[in-house]
């Protein structure tokens, strides 16, 4: 036992440098062992796939590697826009047999690598909602198994892939409130003065005629001036040489000119008009012919005459009278074919056509508009090569005629009781009818080419209009309401597009 030697234990050194080998040996290994991908609870998932059932939305934490997803009973019915950008490496993307009804605008934008799409079995309303997917179906490389539609039923059972894109008419407008002013007015002018843009109003209750201007930053519309008008039933600009006047009509107390002094920046006035001839003045209507600058006004009363005035020099002076003692409420001047004419309307009989003798220099009367037996007011468009006439009426249906060569034919009747204004007007390609009542809201019809008619297009609020005027300014597609017994109201003409 004696020669048995003790076996010697391994050194300090040496152990603790084995346990430090051994602890880096498990840092290493810890770090080389795979993680687990991201899955949310709906799904299972590998590295490059998942298969999710029931999910309430697509899934967003899953794997960036994903190459296939497959959505089986999704509990959701709309897929929003880059609705699955988050995976850009997707190649196969399953969503057949599910209830989505609407995919939205680019949902499959940022995914470059998309070898396959099946959306079968999906109840897709085919409305403009799905131009867009219409436009990308026929652009992609990606292989689309058929789509069908399921509404509207114009398209249901109809293959999305085969839409064609001009039944889309997507693009729809509206008339917003866009300004309130807040006075009560009877008529609107807009006009243009040393580049700026101005509104005259009529405003009665406040006895005066307002001159607004337009605000090009704040895009709004601004006091500037007033004419005194205790009276007034319309103030009509008119810009001769440069110089700017306005014609002041007044039911009492007589009708003036003014005109703008720049140098004094404000209106003087520069002349009456004659009192024994223009009594009840109820429109103004200003124009030109053959280089001359004329106004003409409509008077009411049974003593007065409707008259015509020339400007010559220095001011405006007495040219023609025209249809005396016919209480005449509304005028609109027609330059078509070369022909100037002016439209007389009246409350006590058809409205009466004069036709400009550039002989004579004088208007002449040409004849009568016979359908209607009496008009508040009257305003002309074309639609093509067509002519036509839209007349007001305060009891009974307001007309819309067409010129057929030799004479008017209705085309239309509105229902309208109580109509003492109305005003078609074009804004950017459409055509549109403001058609005013004191009984009721407003309606703007839309012209109809098809059919050659207008279509109740949008009712305004607007309690008892005087008149209806289209202002553009700037980018702004102004339509003024002057109202008799409220507030005049501003809307804005704005385009939308439904596919967005």
């Amino acid at each position: 036992m004696a020669g048995l030697r003790a076996r010697r234990g391994p050194a300090p050194g040496l152990l603790a440098l084995s346990a430090l080998g051994f602890c880096l040996m498990l840092q290493v290994s810890a770090k080389r062992l795979p993680k687990t991908p991201p899955c949310p609870p709906s799904c299972s998932c590998t590295r490059d796939t998942a298969f999710c059932v029931d999910s309430k939305a697509v899934p967003r934490n899953l794997p960036s590697e994903v190459i296939s997803l497959t959505l089986v009973n999704a509990a959701f019915s709309e897929i929003h826009d880059g609705a699955f950008s988050h995976l850009p490496l997707l190649q196969f993307l399953l969503l057949n047999s599910n209830k989505f009804t609407l995919i939205g605008d680019n949902a499959f934008t940022g995914l470059s690598h998309l070898q396959y799409l099946d959306l079968r079995g999906n109840s897709l309303n085919c409305d403009c909602k799905v131009k867009w997917l219409v436009e990308w179906l026929a652009h992609t490389n990606t292989t689309v198994a058929p789509i069908y539609c399921a509404s509207p039923p114009r398209f249901q059972e109809h293959k999305v892939q085969d839409l064609p894109l001009r039944e889309f008419d997507c693009i729809t407008t509206d008339f917003v409130l866009y300004q309130t002013l807040s006075f009560p007015a009877v008529s609107a002018e807009p006009f243009l003065y040393s580049s700026d843009l101005y509104l005259a109003l009529a405003q009665p209750g406040v006895s005066a005629c307002t001159i607004l201007k337009w605000d090009y930053v704040e895009r709004q519309l601004r006091d500037y001036d007033r004419i005194p008008a205790p009276s007034a039933v319309h103030c009509k600009p008119m810009v001769v040489d440069s110089q700017l006047y306005v014609v002041v009509a007044q039911l009492f107390g007589g009708s003036y000119i003014y005109h703008w002094d720049p140098n004094t920046t404000r209106f003087t006035k520069l002349q009456d008009i004659d009192p024994q001839r223009v009594r009840k003045p109820n429109d103004l209507e200003a124009f030109r012919i053959d280089g001359d600058w004329y106004f003409a006004v409509a008077d009411s009363s049974k003593a007065g005459a409707t008259s015509l005035y020339r400007w010559h020099q220095n001011g405006f002076y007495s040219h023609q009278a025209l249809h005396p003692w016919h209480r005449d409420t509304d005028l609109e001047f027609v330059d078509g074919e070369g022909k100037p004419r002016l439209i007389v309307s009246s409350s006590s009989q058809a409205p009466v056509i004069y036709q400009w003798s550039r002989t004579q220099k004088q208007f002449v009367a040409q004849g009568e508009v016979t359908q209607v037996p009496d008009a508040q007011a009257v305003k002309h468009f074309r639609a093509g090569r067509d002519s036509y006439l839209c007349l007001s009426r305060y009891i009974g249906d307001s007309k819309i005629l067409r010129w057929e060569g030799t004479r008017f034919s209705e085309v239309q009747a509105l229902p309208s009781r109580g109509s003492l204004a109305l005003q078609p007007f074009l804004v950017g390609g459409r055509r549109y009818l403001a058609l005013g009542s004191d009984f009721s809201f407003t309606q703007i019809y839309q012209w109809d080419e098809g059919r050659q008619k207008f279509v109740r297009f949008q009712e305004l609020a607007v309690q008892a209009p005087r008149a209806f005027c289209y202002m553009p300014a700037g980018d702004a597609q102004l339509l003024l309401a002057p109202s008799f017994k409220g507030q005049t109201l501003v809307y804005r003409h704005v385009v939308v597009d439904l596919s967005a």
